[in-house]
């Protein structure tokens, strides 16, 4: 997470820009990170020319250890905490960290509202990360957007029929898939390999994406 402790892996990668000779921000936007974070990783651990991984993950550990008690583990988040466990599973499917920790706050507020101004404070990132997360958010379904008319800002809202509109929206993007691939084997021929192959594969997108939406729609009312 922007701010705060960095898996070993993210270090790893540190090291690796900075044998490449990149700068801190190039690094800093490869790992979906702020600027300051990667700066302030390098400085406390060797700066450019002496930073290690290894040692820079085991002195951060020791040093998280000594300032603040281990925090509480759980069967879903191996080796973090709970919040920590649903991003990291978030990250594993290809959302970008920053988006994933924008979904979770969301999810993990008391009414599922955040405005911009806040999501900025409590995760400690750029506005224009907040921006890109929540745009993408949005686009698939996952958040709504809100006018506030008296402060005029926008808030975003996780709710209750969340899951179901970006179910509904996944489906139409990969039917839509389904319908290229289908006049894409019109295109090439019926009777030719790759018309055949792409035929087959369009018919088992647009089979599954009708069984999802039955299922959806089936389903909904536990939503309610």
């Amino acid at each position: 997470m922007p701010g705060g402790r960095l898996p070993q892996q993210e270090r790893q990668r540190i090291a690796a820009g900075l044998a490449d000779r990149l700068s801190y921000a190039e690094i800093a936007r490869r790992l979906d990170r702020p600027t300051s974070t990667i700066s302030r990783e390098v400085g406390r651990n060797g700066g450019p020319g002496g930073y290690r991984p290894q040692q820079a993950h085991r002195a951060t550990t020791e040093r998280a250890r000594r300032r603040t008690p281990a925090p509480p583990r759980t069967t879903g988040a191996p080796g973090g905490t709970a919040e920590e466990g649903i991003i990291e599973l978030a990250v594993r499917t290809g959302l970008p960290r920053t988006t994933a920790r924008v979904h979770v706050d969301l999810l993990l507020s008391e009414d599922g509202r955040r405005t911009a101004a806040e999501l900025t404070r409590r995760l400690e990132v750029s506005p224009a990360s907040v921006s890109v997360a929540v745009n993408y958010l949005v686009q698939h379904g996952y958040v709504r957007r809100e006018r506030d008319p008296r402060r005029r800002h926008d808030i975003y809202v996780v709710d209750d029929d969340a899951w179901y509109h970006a179910i509904v929206l996944s489906a139409r993007q990969t039917l839509a898939s389904a319908r290229a691939a289908m006049g894409a084997a019109e295109a090439l021929g019926l009777d030719s390999p790759a018309g055949r192959r792409l035929a087959k594969a369009g018919t088992f997108l647009e089979r599954v994406v009708v069984d999802m939406t039955d299922s959806a729609d089936r389903w909904r009312t536990l939503l309610a």
